[in-house]
């Protein structure tokens, strides 16, 4: 058992404790990052002139090639070290002798855990970042394609009015915007170096924390040890994030799910992307997009974790907080996995336009546009609410559509219907005339994803 406390301790730990313990079989994840921060941590003590520049030297080389070594499959991360830190240490000493011993001069393991989870999770955030604009770039094609691709738009799941698919999918371009925008404003918060602030209440060697916050790409140092070493809030935040992109990627699983039924068809799903049933040789199952929708509980279930193991704590740093790790390794993995399949999923759908504008024409989606018609002959909107009511129930009793009566027909319930009420309640005219900003209409649209094409040409990240 490698560990890095043993002086104060007469007895050996209990092996179940040990093992308990420890952390080494999950935070070996850090193991690139935490190397990144002792080289930068040793850099800062030569430059104070804590330690020599010989021994700073030879504390990077050791680290470097332990790296590589790992990397190389040479050197294994064995459950005989307590934790990554230790791990490091132990080996660098092995391999550089008493210099070795110097790396974790002013640092405590309160900081530089602290400091590899941000450099960690600084990464996962800007690949999370990545992620999203392959998805909305893949949605603003779609979106481009498919300008008068007519279907019904829905409220409680009935059909409700005429839209287009470019308009549908478009409500997904802004959600996965905002959470885009979400992992920017994450990233500049959180982009602050902890590193030197000890076990809670700094130190006595002269560090220079501002020097290590701009070798490791942070706006600056933290302002405050014990918050420093005890703060989770970004983490907290990010994982709220991913809870909030896993959401919006179940909503738009739930929609292809149901559009690829037998009862829509208005997809289908890639073969790459579907599965068969072991006794029913007719089923294609959209088995990742329903993967995906039950994922998002896991993902909140991370979340809730995290946020019960911290609420409770009290300042600074306690050991409860190793918790955090792998509720938040796996919501970072599940999303990233979620996000990469659901994209190219997305990017091979095939829409059914046919059926698609067919459904569009059945369920009385232009009955408001009926209504408005009435309203635009001079009635009242509540009297022509209620003359539409009527119509549709009649044409329910008929088994017709608005569309299927004729003139002298529709004369019976409000002598303000004329010929052009025909064209009035048309697909076509029902989406086209919606002209205000967010509608339906191909021009409106048009200019959104002008708008979007704007936005992800220009979106920088840092």
């Amino acid at each position: 058992m490698a560990q890095l406390w043993g002086g104060r301790f007469t007895g050996s730990i209990n092996e179940l404790a040990w093992t308990f313990n420890a952390s080494i079989t999950f935070d070996q994840r850090f193991l690139e990052v935490d190397v990144r921060g002792s080289k930068a941590h040793a850099t800062m003590l030569a430059k104070q002139g804590i330690i020599s520049e010989e021994e700073k030297d030879a504390i990077i080389c050791g680290l470097d090639a332990i790296l590589s070594d790992v990397r190389d499959g040479k050197l294994e991360i064995t459950d005989k070290y307590e934790d990554i830190h230790s791990f490091l240490e132990a080996n660098l000493i092995d391999r550089i002798g008493d210099a070795g011993k110097k790396v974790h001069t002013g640092r405590s393991r309160n900081d530089q855990v602290a400091l590899d989870m941000r450099l960690y999770c600084r990464g996962e955030v800007e690949n999370t970042a990545n992620l999203l604009e392959e998805l909305l770039k893949c949605l603003s094609s779609i979106m481009k394609d498919n300008l008068e691709t007519y279907m019904p738009g829905f409220t409680h799941l009935q059909k409700a009015q005429p839209v287009t698919l470019a308009h549908h999918l478009g409500a997904y371009f802004e959600m996965f915007k905002r959470d885009l925008l979400r992992m920017k404003d994450i990233y500049k918060r959180m982009n602050y170096c902890p590193l030197g602030a000890g076990a809670l209440a700094g130190t006595t060697y002269p560090l220079d924390r501002d020097y290590v916050a701009e070798l490791l790409d942070f706006e600056g140092p933290t302002l405050n040890s014990m918050d420093s070493v005890s703060d989770r809030d970004y983490l907290i935040e990010y994982m709220s994030a991913l809870s909030t992109i896993m959401m919006h990627l179940s909503r738009l699983s739930e929609e292809i799910i149901i559009w690829n039924s037998n009862e829509y068809r208005f997809v289908e799903i890639d073969d790459a992307y579907s599965t068969g049933s072991s006794i029913m040789p007719q089923k294609k199952n959209p088995d990742i997009a329903e993967l995906v929708r039950g994922k998002t509980g896991r993902v909140y279930g991370d979340l809730m974790s995290l946020l019960t193991t911290m609420k409770g704590i009290p300042l600074a740093y306690n050991k409860d907080m190793q918790e955090d790790k792998e509720a938040a390794f796996d919501a970072m993995d599940t999303v990233r996995n979620c996000l990469t399949l659901f994209t190219d999923m997305l990017a091979t759908l095939k829409f059914n336009k046919d059926n698609m504008e067919k459904s569009a024409t059945k369920g009385f989606t232009n009955a408001t546009d009926a209504a408005d018609y009435l309203v635009n002959k001079g009635m009242p909107f509540r009297d022509a609410h209620s003359v539409i009511g009527r119509l549709v129930l009649a044409c329910i009793d008929k088994g017709c559509a608005i569309d299927d009566l004729s003139l002298s027909e529709l004369k019976e319930f409000s002598e303000l219907f004329d010929e052009d009420i025909f064209d009035a309640i048309s697909l076509k005219t029902c989406v086209e005339k919606r002209l205000t900003v967010g509608a339906p209409s191909p021009d409106v649209m048009k200019k959104v994803i002008e708008a979007n094409d704007e936005f992800l040409s220009s979106f920088s990240f840092k």
